[in-house]
């Protein structure tokens, strides 16, 4: 199982299975990078300056194609340092062919999951049948790459570390926009003057609220949670995963080895909040606890070490437009699409790309850019944030006869000629 869920049914039942200028910035050495701005420098040519708010994946993408294309930046993050955990993400359609353009794919192979085999258990954790990584591989095709979260920040962090200026721990204090600038005020005591501000400090952007106002966030009945397992788990076969799905909740432990592990929890919750307030180690024991395959070793490792778990209520940002002036929102500070949805990670990386894109066809004329982006982008969010209802229903299915038609459409995968029609379904909801 493949924890960023989404694309609709197709894709759905397979990750259940576990499942120019530009270019060349991408691959040249860090003394050409460099030499090339000092000619930019010398010939007198004023480079764009960028701040960018969260060192996330939205963060990073951003950074590292503004860099490409020749803008100074700045990334800007809350935290003292760089996160590692997360969960699984999933790279496939225009996330995949944006780590390609950003020139990731080669740092991204490295640490690359793989699809692996799934077994879909009962609450005692008693198989109930197992479909072989050979079914998502064929529904999936080649263009496609799992890795985890924080893998994938680490390799977008590598690419961008030595062309652009960190400042950790720090955070905006105002942001004012001029007619052609906008100064930001950080916590440090220092302030930016910018052509462009891009919020990309995630689902509780503090740039949103500041620029925007609040009120765009939509919480939904829903806990999630995902930690790394530094160890194989009991219970769990090499290389594979054991996923149980029942009545209003998830839970999926995946076994590839030392430091290759990882949980995976959903559930349905009236009030998510109270469930946070309790934490990670006393909210999934109550929630998971009766559980077997896996999930007692888990939540075990979870006890002794929860400083590195993810475990949040369930968010949509919606929003009627994502800029103003020259400040502008990607990721999930602008349209988080939800886990249920997938493709977090995919449209953060296409986002940054092709912000880039439009940035350079439109020269100095920073708002008409970001109105053309929103227009190319928006219609691919709109149909993922409508995907996550659905999700909602399969990963944390209302009834028992939901999971039985969860499970019977997952069977019907392992049989000859559906394989082909689950890949024409993902590949439609990719586009």
């Amino acid at each position: 199982m493949l924890p960023e869920f989404g694309d609709g049914d197709a894709a759905w039942h397979a990750r259940i299975l576990g499942a120019g200028h530009r270019r060349c910035c991408a691959s040249m050495s860090i003394r050409s990078y460099w030499f090339e701005h000092m000619l930019i420098l010398a010939s007198g040519v004023r480079m764009k300056r960028a701040v960018i708010v969260g060192a996330g994946i939205a963060g990073l993408a951003t950074a590292l194609r503004l860099g490409q294309d020749g803008w100074r930046t700045v990334v800007v993050e809350r935290a003292a340092g760089r996160r590692s955990s997360g969960y699984l993400v999933n790279l496939l359609g225009p996330g995949y062919d944006a780590a390609e353009r950003l020139g990731l794919l080669t740092a991204l192979s490295a640490r690359q999951l793989g699809l692996f085999t799934t077994v879909l258990v009962r609450a005692d954790g008693k198989p109930k049948f197992t479909v072989p990584s050979a079914i998502a591989e064929a529904a999936l095709g080649k263009r496609t790459m799992s890795v985890f979260r924080g893998d994938l920040e680490a390799a977008l962090y590598e690419a961008v570390r030595d062309r652009t200026e960190f400042r950790f721990g720090t955070t905006v204090t105002s942001i004012d926009q001029g007619a052609d600038r906008v100064r930001v005020v950080l916590s440090d005591g220092t302030s930016e003057d910018a052509d462009l501000v891009v919020g990309a400090d995630g689902v509780h952007s503090a740039t949103r609220r500041a620029m925007f106002g609040s009120g765009h966030r939509v919480d939904l009945p829903y806990v999630v949670a995902a930690f790394p397992l530094g160890h194989p788990v009991a219970g769990v076969p090499e290389s594979s995963a054991t996923t149980f799905i029942g009545p209003g909740r998830t839970a999926a432990i995946v076994n590839l080895g030392p430091h290759r592990s990882s949980a995976f929890f959903t559930y349905r919750s009236a009030d998510p909040g109270s469930q946070l307030r309790r934490g990670p180690v006393d909210a999934l024991g109550a929630a998971f606890g009766d559980l077997g395959a896996g999930v007692p070793d888990a939540l075990r490792h979870l006890e002794r070490d929860p400083a590195d778990a993810y475990f949040d209520a369930v968010s949509q940002v919606v929003m009627p437009r994502w800029s103003t002036g020259r400040v502008v929102l990607l990721g999930d500070a602008a349209w988080c699409v939800t886990l249920f949805a997938g493709h977090g990670a995919a449209l953060a990386l296409a986002g940054a790309d092709q912000l880039g894109a439009a940035l350079e066809r439109r020269g100095d004329d920073i708002p008409a850019a970001l109105t053309e982006w929103e227009a190319g982008l928006r219609p691919e969010v709109t149909k993922r944030q409508a995907l996550a209802h659905r999700g909602m229903r399969q990963y944390a299915p209302p009834s028992r006869f939901h999971v039985w038609l969860n499970d019977a459409a997952i069977r019907a995968i392992t049989l000859p000629g559906v394989r082909g029609l689950v890949r024409r379904g993902i590949e439609r909801t990719s586009r």
